[in-house]
């Protein structure tokens, strides 16, 4: 287990996904920031690292890596439709429900907790940006990455496997990506780590419930973008 505190938390992540639960405990971010080693991000946020070495130890036990060698079998065309399947139709189904919610309790509830108010303008322009964000990917990226697989399959060297190809969109999905983070950072912070005013109604309650669930959804969506497939179809091109 010791040999883990000098791997990347992408790495960790991709090998054991399990240690997502314990990485968001401690809000080190393996996704947009995931090329750090586990003992560099701890050194950053000021935390030892063998507490949580410990918690990785209790968390893989023995057979919860079987998601993870399901993915490392995927192709990219494969491993695409199993992020729209599993996290884009989520985040579809999960934002104008939370969304609701926040508006309910930034009007009912704003004058007293004013920063509900903000919580809900800064999700609502998540909610835009990940609307048109997913757009892309569905009409533009996935199907590219598609398209570059058949052609190297097929050893067909069309236009279409020059480099700016995939790799112009996939730097525009990465800097979206890592907005959409600060966005919920930003969130977080400003519930206290989603915690609930001791009075908070059902509504309230329910929302930063929603929110907690909603980020680490997408710390895990970013994660198999930034960090398996993007890579992968870039070393396939090389």
């Amino acid at each position: 287990m010791l040999e883990y505190k000098n791997h990347t938390l992408a790495a960790i992540v991709s090998d054991r996904h399990q240690a997502a639960a314990v990485f968001e405990k401690y809000h080190l971010d393996f996704c947009c920031k995931g090329k750090r080693t586990l003992q560099d991000a701890c050194a950053e946020k000021n935390i030892p690292v063998e507490p949580i070495l410990e918690e990785l130890q209790q968390v893989f036990e023995p057979g919860s890596g079987v998601e993870d060698q399901l993915l490392a079998t995927m192709s990219v065309s494969q491993l695409s439709d199993y992020i729209v399947l599993k996290h884009h139709i989520y985040v579809k189904h999960a934002m104008p429900v939370i969304y609701e919610h926040l508006n309910r309790v930034a009007a009912k509830h704003g004058d007293r907790f004013s920063y509900m108010q903000q919580v809900f303008n800064l999700f609502s322009t998540l909610q835009t940006e990940l609307d048109a964000h997913m757009q892309k990917e569905e009409m533009v990226l996935f199907p590219r990455i598609k398209e570059v697989e058949k052609a190297l399959e097929q050893k067909n060297n069309q236009p279409a496997l020059n480099t700016g190809y995939i790799n112009s969109p996939i730097h525009m999905m990465e800097t979206e990506h890592e907005e959409a983070g600060e966005l919920l950072a930003q969130i977080r912070r400003l519930t206290n780590d989603y915690t609930p005013p001791a009075d908070a109604c059902a509504t309230f309650r329910i929302s930063l419930a929603e929110l907690k669930s909603f980020e680490e959804d997408l710390h895990r969506h970013i994660h198999l973008e930034n960090n398996l497939l993007f890579p992968r179809i870039v070393k396939m091109m090389q």
